[in-house]
């Protein structure tokens, strides 16, 4: 097996974070401490560590649970645009996970602020505002990625929310669809909520009283969501809505399962519409009616708009990108 950094730091006796200075010349570490993990590494036999050099942007991937940010297509496609606007931009990508409930948590925060890259993407999806004073001290540019915070002063990237559901939701309303509950995501984060807004806009102005509406709550995950939906349905066997806009597509696929296993008909009995546009929603059936977010746009954009700041504009911007309403065959229009 190789040698990791974890392997480094337990024989040398210090944190991940000292072993990951030391390799990459980073100020912090006393020549001592360097040579032991220096040596450490050679007798271990790690060589596959890449430097941060100055023409390094480094990409935090910032996890609060874990429940949102997954190993799915979403957050693969976003990674994707990300790297090849560095390739376009001449900058190598070094990649940061990091969870709060790591052990060494703080020692990696704290070594983000000896390090070399030019700039930070943050992927800030599962943050809260308050995470953002434990990069306060960190000494380059720093953009947000896909969530922003009332009062903060870094430049973000992220889509535009509201704006979406309220496009699906009253494209529903459209469709005659007198009832339009919402399958809400048991996990708050900024988009979902921005989600929930966009709904309760839809229905204020289309007059739809929202006392009326099932709004469903089910863990963000496709396996998470069928189950909770199984057990709503056992609570509440009587009406469900005509149609539904999801928080996202796993929670509507689950969802779209649970249903189908109780006999209700996706769309005769019930119209549904995702959020992201996975690349599932194509082979589900029916296939999913969903909002497409421009993945690798965002995260090209976030390099491009991080470039300019290294650069010295000092305005600070949040953009919204906007997204795209997909029709296939989960929704249909109320007789």
């Amino acid at each position: 097996m190789k040698a990791t950094l974890r392997d480094i730091a337990r024989v040398a006796n210090v944190s991940q974070a000292t072993v990951s200075n030391a390799l990459n010349n980073r100020k912090g570490v006393s020549d001592e401490i360097r040579q032991k993990i220096l040596q450490t590494a050679r007798e271990l036999g790690y060589a596959s560590f890449q430097p941060a050099a100055r023409q390094t942007i480094r990409f935090i991937v910032f996890k609060r649970h874990g429940k949102v940010i997954a190993d799915t297509p979403f957050f693969a496609s976003l990674i994707e645009g990300i790297e090849r606007q560095c390739r376009v931009q001449e900058h190598e990508l070094a990649v940061s996970h990091i969870s709060i409930h790591d052990a060494d948590f703080q020692d990696v925060i704290n070594g983000f602020h000896y390090d070399h890259a030019e700039g930070f993407i943050i992927l800030a999806t599962e943050m809260q505002a308050e995470d953002l004073a434990l990069f306060q001290n960190v000494p380059a540019p720093i953009v947000l990625l896909d969530s922003s915070f009332r009062g903060c002063r870094h430049d973000t990237v992220i889509i535009s929310n509201r704006d979406a559901a309220w496009r699906a939701v009253s494209f529903l309303a459209d469709c005659g669809h007198p009832t339009i509950g919402y399958l809400r995501s048991a996990i708050p984060i900024n988009n979902f909520r921005e989600r929930g807004q966009g709904y309760r806009d839809a229905l204020e102005e289309r007059g739809l009283p929202p006392g009326a509406q099932a709004e469903v709550s089910l863990e963000p995950s496709m396996e998470g969501a069928c189950r909770d939906m199984r057990h709503y349905l056992d609570e509440h066997p009587g009406a469900l809505p005509s149609a539904f806009f999801a928080d996202n597509d796993l929670i509507a696929v689950g969802a779209m399962k649970a249903m189908q296993e109780r006999g209700i008909r996706i769309p005769e009995d019930v119209s549904l519409i995702g959020f992201d546009d996975m690349p599932f929603c194509e082979m589900t059936n029916p296939r999913l009616t969903t909002v497409r977010v421009f993945k690798q746009d965002i995260g090209s954009l976030a390099v491009r708009r991080l470039m300019q700041k290294i650069n010295g504009d000092p305005v600070v911007q949040k953009i919204e990108v906007d997204t795209e309403l997909v029709l296939r065959d989960s929704h249909r229009k109320k007789a």
